[in-house]
């Protein structure tokens, strides 16, 4: 247990670059700007997994453009698990730590055991 609570700290530690690099990986201009104007009507916000959850509402634009970015971060999770020992899903909540920090005030974040809050 300590074991593997001190490999998933260390992958959190190394774990910045790559949550800078997830909202810019492989994904369209058009989904970001969807997901960005989602985050600021509320309808869209960040999951302590790692991925991009649908608050409210939405359209199919802002659906899809929130699959098109989680199918991007979950490729970007497997890759830095298999280079890192850990899994995909520490990986993930690892790279939640760091998003969830840069969340501004009012916008939507889902702990893992909890419903939506705000910021």
């Amino acid at each position: 247990m300590i074991r593997k609570t001190m490999t998933i700290l260390a992958v959190a530690a190394s774990m910045g670059a790559v949550a800078l690099a997830v909202p810019a990986f492989a994904q369209s201009a058009a989904a970001k700007a969807a997901v960005d104007a989602g985050k600021a009507a509320g309808t869209v916000g960040e999951q302590a997994d790692g991925f991009l959850g649908v608050v409210s509402g939405g359209d199919a634009a802002t659906r899809a453009a929130v699959a098109e970015i989680n199918a991007a971060r979950a490729a970007l999770y497997k890759d830095t698990a298999s280079k890192t020992g850990v899994t995909a899903e520490a990986a993930g909540q690892a790279t939640a730590k760091q998003l969830y920090a840069r969340l501004g005030a009012g916008q939507y974040w889902k702990p893992l055991d909890g419903g939506w809050v705000k910021k």
